[in-house]
């Protein structure tokens, strides 16, 4: 099948006019800005899902459109179809092997010390249990001739993917939404003569279903997702019902066939019985009532109701926050297109402020309240066996996830994360304590649908007990951003302070220097030389396991100060929080300059490690700042350039962390250098990030340290521009988010901010930087203010 591309940029913007989706002409009058809509889109159908389809999400229910034209595919997935237990347990009585552990490290017997923790400590790793695809809404349609004017987009501001083409005499349209409103996937198909709408609509999965006919419009699919009939884990079921105008629909052989029609509109709802509370006892809920119900509650709209409801709950997150870069020519092509012409060299400012946008967007789609959090692969998964089982990497994946939320005024998508790491505190308590003989609550470097917290694994990435204390810290920002003292009550101090406790006891003196160090832990997945030669992972005070440790007692220190703590088993535990803190071991700078990685200098065989966790306390941590500490915001870029000479920052989601480092150093043409190699070498032609495999971290990762460049918050002043770049000398951004509750509006031009507007949230002192000058507010709830005086 051929298809005709779009021949002129003026034939192309009143195509895209009519879609919702456009790019103004050229020849706009002078100091009138072309409209840019936000999307993305494409001349031809998508190939492959990983690289060119395009996802839609309601937080819970996703698909991945590839927009074919006789045969389209739709990839279905549901947040919480995951294969089954058993999951890792906790060694019982294994903490007795971590005193012999330790004093082996101590000695300087590193390998012999890292044999006793994989011996005694660890657990089995139990794979595959992955998650899952829901399956495959495939259509079949009865289409003859030449396609022309072929186009396939996802707007960004709908979150409605379009394809559209032109075949024979009629114009073709479908459009495909996960509606969070009504929660079902909506797809409408229609033409602009009548009865030409001819299809077959079936429901599949690579495993582990049945699917079944009820009445002349509904099939239903149900199973259990498992590994090979192994690892029973969620059971499902969706179901598929079709309306149309004119025309006739039967359901014969499993299949949903429609003939003649004038318009079509699919439903899709799912549902399983995992229990968010307690997962391991399922819930028994009829699945097919509850689809049933729910496509009985959708199918009393509208197309055009779905839709509009749709949109208006999509943009009331969506709309919050606006960036403008500026616009080039480059704007009119495809989007794979305009990838290409950066990778060769082409600025294209508005592709950087698409992807910033793409980032929010995913982060609506996969992590809405009520949900799971944004896993590997955020929601969209192909996979029976995904990579990594598209698992919660608690070594940073998962956190990089979050740290768009609440700078991108998506304060509500951080929730699912929250709910997470609570329902891990039970676990997390019997791990401490049968793994580590110590109170309060930890979980290692993984976990899943199921809750597990054991170190599992091989000790060179499984031992890793900070998981939890890194997770707590997004409790902590959470308030700090939206000064919401419920909160901070109710949820971020008791899960603070139990994380404190587990650290706490955790931390063992270290005889030659009798400060206080985590360990035996590794330097997430990292590894040196030992003194007698050999590769090990585990030492004791690593770098990032010390600045965690900091900012888990700073942090419930300032929550217990805030709220007033003043029981006496509380202020006990604080004091000797307190008391820990002062004796804790800080990380050191090697005799070359640069921040270390491992309590001593050693050798290192991978010197451009994808993981560069020594620099936490850079970012996201706020340990090292210039004004606070600059010999270690020295030593950290010392150790970056080293990283990056070395190779460092090959895969998506370690570039999107250098982005962010490089903006907390103020070296914006250093950040936008990593902004353009993560579009250049990381991004996938549908803007997804790539490892490689698919890995969504990456989108979040580069959209955060986009922000980061625009406006920063963490050393306790607003500062704009810290690290824009002079490709972005004239820029405008409207609705990010400052911890103190402060939502910022700014224009700036030849680098400097012509307009700066703040909206205090919560009020209070507000102190805000540009370059060398600040000036300071008392600010009052519900009140905006004027900034102009950065001359």
């Amino acid at each position: 099948m051929k298809y005709r591309s779009f021949v002129t940029v003026v034939i192309l913007t009143i195509i895209l006019w009519g879609s919702g989706c456009s790019v103004g002409s050229d020849d706009s009058s002078e100091g009138e800005k072309p409209l840019v809509r936000l999307c993305l889109w494409y001349d031809r159908p998508a190939e492959d899902w990983e690289s060119e389809a395009l996802p839609v999400g309601n937080g819970r229910l996703g698909a991945m459109v590839f927009g074919g034209v006789q045969e389209e595919r739709i990839l279905l997935n549901e947040d919480t179809i995951w294969a089954g237990p058993p999951v890792p347990e906790a060694r019982i009585e294994s903490f007795r092997a971590l005193k012999e552990a330790r004093e082996l490290f101590f000695e300087g017997l590193y390998g012999l010390g890292q044999q006793v923790v994989q011996d005694r400590l660890m657990s089995p790793r139990i794979a595959p249990r992955s998650y899952q695809p829901l399956g495959d809404l495939r259509l079949k349609f009865e289409l003859e001739g030449e396609v022309s004017d072929y186009r396939r987009e996802l707007d960004l501001e709908t979150a409605i993917a379009t394809t559209r083409f032109t075949q024979g005499d009629a114009t073709f349209s479908r459009e495909v939404f996960s509606s969070p409103v009504d929660q079902v996937i909506v797809v409408s198909i229609t033409a602009d003569k009548g009865g030409k709408i001819t299809l077959e609509a079936a429901l599949d999965r690579p495993a582990d279903y049945t699917v079944r006919a009820e009445g002349p419009d509904r099939l239903v699919m149900f199973g259990q997702a498992s590994q090979d009939g192994k690892h029973k884990g969620v059971k499902y079921e969706t179901q598929l019902q079709a309306k149309i105008q004119g025309g006739e629909i039967t359901a014969k052989e499993k299949v949903l066939r429609i003939v003649k029609a004038d318009a079509a509109v699919l439903l899709l709802a799912a549902a399983t019985d995992y229990n968010h509370a307690r997962p391991k006892t399922p819930h028994t809920h009829d699945l097919g009532k509850i689809c049933r119900d729910q496509l009985a509650a959708a199918g009393q709209k509208s197309y055009q109701e779905l839709r509009k409801d749709h949109i208006a709950e999509h943009q009331r997150l969506f709309k919050r926050v606006e960036l403008d870069l500026g616009v080039t020519a480059a704007a009119n092509m495809p989007t794979d297109q305009r990838l290409e012409a950066v990778k060769d060299g082409q600025e294209d400012p508005q592709l950087i402020a698409l992807y910033f946008q793409y980032g929010r967007y995913l982060l609506i789609c996969s992590s809405r309240p009520g949900c799971m959090p944004a896993n590997l692969q955020g929601l969209w998964n192909p996979h029976l066996e995904a990579p990594w089982n598209s698992d919660y990497h608690l070594n940073i994946n998962l956190q990089m996830n979050y740290w768009p939320a609440e700078v991108g005024n998506l304060s509500e998508c951080h929730e699912p994360f929250f709910d997470l790491i609570e329902r891990l505190r039970p676990s997390g308590r019997i791990t401490a304590r049968l793994v580590f003989y110590c109170p309060g609550f930890t979980a290692n470097h993984v976990t899943d649908a199921w809750l597990f917290t054991a170190p599992t694994g091989h000790a060179s990435w499984g031992m890793w007990p900070m998981g939890a204390a890194w997770c707590t810290q997004h409790f902590m920002e959470h308030y700090r951003f939206t000064g919401d003292r419920e909160f901070l009550a109710e949820r971020a101090y008791p899960i603070l302070i139990e994380a404190s406790m587990f650290l706490s006891h955790w931390l063992v003196e270290d005889p030659k220097t009798g400060k206080l160090v985590s360990g035996p832990t590794t330097s997430p997945e990292n590894s040196f030389i030992a003194p007698d030669g050999n590769r090990v992972n585990l030492s004791m005070g690593t770098s990032m396991d010390q600045q965690i440790i900091w900012e888990t007692f700073n942090n419930v220190l300032e929550a217990a100060e805030i709220l007033g703590i003043d029981d006496e088993k509380a202020k006990e535990n604080l004091k000797e929080v307190a008391e820990k803190r002062e004796k804790l071991f800080l990380p050191g700078i090697g005799s070359d300059g640069r921040l270390m990685e491992w309590s001593e200098e050693f050798k290192e065989p991978e010197p451009g490690h994808r993981h560069m966790s020594h620099l936490f306390g850079v970012y996201p941590g706020r340990q090292y700042t210039f004004k606070e500490t600059p010999e270690y915001m020295a030593a950290a870029r010392k150790s970056i350039e080293y990283r990056l000479a070395h190779g460092g920052g090959h895969t998506g989601w370690s570039r999107a962390w250098i982005i962010n480092f490089w903006a907390r150093l103020q070296e914006g043409e250093k950040a936008y250098e990593n902004v353009l190699s993560l579009l250049q070498k990381s991004t996938l032609n549908n803007l997804l990030d790539t490892h490689p495999p698919f890995q969504i971290d990456g989108n979040f990762g580069g959209t955060a340290g986009i922000a980061e460049m625009i406006l920063q918050s963490h050393a306790d002043e607003l500062h704009l521009l810290p690290a824009a770049p002079k490709a972005w000398a004239d820029g405008r951004v409207k609705g990010l988010v400052a911890r103190g509750g402060f939502v910022v509006d700014m224009e700036w031009k030849e680098g400097k901010p012509t307009t700066v507007k703040i909206h205090a949230k919560v009020g209070g002192i507000c102190k805000v930087r540009y370059q060398d000058k600040v000036i300071e507010l008392t600010t009052e709830a519900g009140k905006s203010y004027d900034l102009k005086d950065f001359d």
